[in-house]
């Protein structure tokens, strides 16, 4: 284990965090707000240790697999507590175990809250929370690997740590071009919704921050009632852009900068993604259209509430804790299954979806035909064993990780549905769960061990588990 760049490489997260921490201290300052003073004292503490770690420069820059793991795990951790520093200072979240809940929630693109009435907190603090959407949707070591080169060339390692899904591959021969290209069509896709909301006349400000929650797929509403009081279009378009968000990069790739459409509509993953959409949507539609007014409203808030769960972005517009039993599993259901593997979306992803399902199938033949042999592939070309393998153990990594912190939580005395759902929703970085974390309720009412762990399953969800597992290996830590 190389500790040196290791730590190094933590010291260059504390400088980006730094400088992101100027932002909320700029619009503090537009707003004339004391919080400003305590986003700004964040950042010097966050840029003075980032800049004494990096005065010490590694000889050995190797970075292998176990170091870019142990690097992603940590960073995450770190961007979290840090993170925290102003809501603390300034008093929004005075408990410590409170604010670090929050800070990871939005960086791992979460949204689940203990805040009671967010629109009581000042512009600053709301910019923050919403900001680190944005920042984690991507992930911050993309964005340094696209920035800085820090690795000798085997940022990859951190790439395949940090992005979702079951496999990682480069877009372009150099993995910094590679990263240049996924932040340049997420920074292009967020100006679009961004331009597409004031022209719904909503506010610079809260076209901004609904732009962060919506491109993160994070959810961090700056109101109490998330979406739900702006107009039908400003719903209509946060809909199209949570699902825009959720579809693998790489078929925007295809699309705009490779200009190979049909690669790009055969694409197994993005079709099986909108499939299930319109699959989920219209059958809550049927299912909840007695409880509105009219076909059009139903249509709009079934739309809204599966694209924002199964991207995992958690904004709202209802509270659907109040819809039938019917439609409360099917939302559920689709917290698990997530958006597609490149995305910023949560969950399992549909990627993996499609391999335990063509493995299933597969196995069912051989077992009718054992002298054959059958192989599983997708969009044409075979998946490896090493990806079987690899889908199967997350499988039970995750099914492991999801019993023991329900089994945890619910030492606190809640109903099981609360408890279920809390985890899956933070687990899957949707946000909302059921019951007493319901869209308009929020995870103050557990102890802060349940806390805990709750940001534990966030951090662990938003990197797929292994990252996060492989800091309690003694085969990471040999030298």
């Amino acid at each position: 284990m190389n500790i040196r760049i290791v730590i190094y490489f933590l010291g260059w997260l504390l400088n980006f965090e730094g400088a992101f921490l100027l932002l909320p201290c700029l619009v503090g300052l537009i707003y004339r707000e004391e919080d400003a003073l305590y986003f700004a004292l964040s950042s010097l503490i966050c840029l003075v240790l980032g800049f004494v770690i990096t005065r010490f420069r590694p000889k050995n820059k190797s970075l292998y697999a176990r170091e870019g793991f142990v690097i992603v795990a940590l960073s995450w951790f770190l961007l979290s507590l840090f993170g925290a520093l102003p809501f603390v200072m300034s008093g929004a979240i005075p408990s410590f175990v409170d604010a670090v809940f929050e800070t990871a929630s939005g960086f791992t693109t979460t949204g689940a809250t203990i805040l009671a009435d967010v629109g009581v907190m000042s512009k600053a603090v709301n910019f923050w929370r919403t900001f680190t959407h944005w920042i984690g949707g991507m992930g911050v070591l993309v964005f340094m690997m696209a920035v800085v080169p820090l690795a000798d060339g085997r940022n990859m390692y951190l790439m395949k740590a940090e992005s979702p899904g079951p496999t990682v591959g480069k877009l372009v021969p150099r993995i910094k071009s590679t990263a240049k290209i996924l932040y340049g069509m997420y920074i292009a896709l967020s100006v679009v919704e961004f331009i597409f909301l004031l022209a719904g006349k909503m506010s610079v400000y809260d076209a901004m921050t609904t732009t962060f929650g919506t491109a993160g797929t994070g959810g961090f509403g700056i109101y109490s009632d998330s979406i739900a009081g702006f107009s039908s279009y400003i719903q209509i378009v946060v809909t199209i852009f949570m699902i825009a968000f959720g579809v693998n990069f790489t078929f925007y790739y295809l699309v705009v900068i490779g200009r190979r459409w049909k690669d790009a509509l055969r694409m197994a993953e993005v079709r099986a993604y909108i499939l299930i959409i319109l699959v989920a949507a219209a059958a809550i539609s049927f299912n909840i259209h007695h409880m509105y007014g009219s076909i059009f409203e139903a249509i709009k808030h079934s739309a809204f509430q599966v694209a924002s769960i199964i991207t995992t972005t958690g904004f709202s517009t209802v509270d659907f804790n109040q819809w039938p039993e019917f439609s409360k599993t099917i939302l559920l259901m689709l917290m698990f299954v997530g958006a597609c593997a490149g995305s910023t979306g949560g969950g399992m992803k549909v990627s993996r979806l499609i391999i335990w399902l063509k493995t299933f199938c597969k196995e069912l033949k051989v077992m009718v035909h054992p002298r054959n042999i059958y192989k599983v592939s997708v969009d044409g070309r075979k998946v490896e064993h090493e990806v079987i393998r690899s889908v199967n153990v997350f499988l039970v990594a995750y099914i492991l990780t999801y019993a023991v912190s329900v089994l945890l939580v619910s030492m606190d005395g809640f109903d099981f549905t609360t408890n279920f759902s809390g985890v899956s929703a933070t687990i899957n970085n949707v946000g909302p769960g059921f019951n007493a974390v319901g869209p308009m309720e929020n995870f103050s009412i557990f102890s802060p061990f349940s806390k805990c762990v709750l940001i534990f399953d966030m951090i662990a969800g938003r990197l797929e588990l292994f990252p996060i597992l492989l800091l309690f290996s003694k085969a990471t830590w040999k030298k």
